[in-house]
């Protein structure tokens, strides 16, 4: 599919949907406690979602994905499927939320420590963390993909890290992952050169 440009107004509305989805991230920090099952959570966040924003948990039913959001714990790189598992104290937590209002979603996620993890396990997290601002501050008009790729792949191996080749970034707009695909790790001055809309 080709990468679609979205106008003024369906920037407006993007923005919202991952206003939004943020807030869902947000309303559940006080609830990631040792003891909760992940399935607890997606009850939580599905609630707060559907009655209190008022927007679609894109997740549920999605190519047969049966929750409201994705719940990652510890070596899971994404995608974590809520179940009765029980968090404890030094688990790390990937909680991956994803909204649609007025047609358009908004996609984002947050790590969360339940207490002190272990040494590795927070350089990891504060590793990837900094990997995506690395890739942020690259963003302007005239960068490929490949250099954003580049940077994140860059400071992940300095870290003494790898990054996974599995999985990606992407698009969004109308459709949950849209075009273009945005790999963490790269070649400068290849791929698709970012444009202003």
């Amino acid at each position: 599919m080709p990468v679609s440009i979205k106008n003024k107004e369906e920037q407006r509305l993007m923005r919202e949907a991952g206003r939004l989805a943020a807030d869902v991230l947000v309303m559940i920090e006080p609830h990631v406690q040792p003891g909760v099952t992940t399935d607890e959570l997606n009850e939580r966040c599905h609630d707060y979602i559907v009655d209190t924003l008022k927007v679609t948990p894109a997740p549920l039913n999605y190519k047969g994905f049966p929750k409201s959001i994705c719940t990652s714990v510890n070596h899971v790189v994404c995608h974590g499927i809520p179940g009765p598992k029980r968090l404890k104290k030094g688990d790390i937590l990937n909680v991956d939320v994803t909204v649609i209002k007025d047609g358009f979603h908004g996609d984002t996620s947050r790590m969360y420590y339940l207490g002190e993890p272990p040494v590795l396990a927070r350089r990891l997290c504060e590793a990837a963390h900094e990997s995506m601002l690395q890739g942020i501050r690259c963003v302007r008009p005239g960068v490929r993909l490949g250099d954003l790729g580049h940077a994140i792949q860059k400071y992940v191996e300095a870290q003494g890290f790898s990054v996974v080749r599995e999985y990606c970034g992407h698009g969004i707009g109308r459709v949950f992952h849209e075009d273009p695909q945005v790999l963490h790790y790269g070649t400068p001055g290849t791929g698709l050169a970012l444009e202003p809309a």
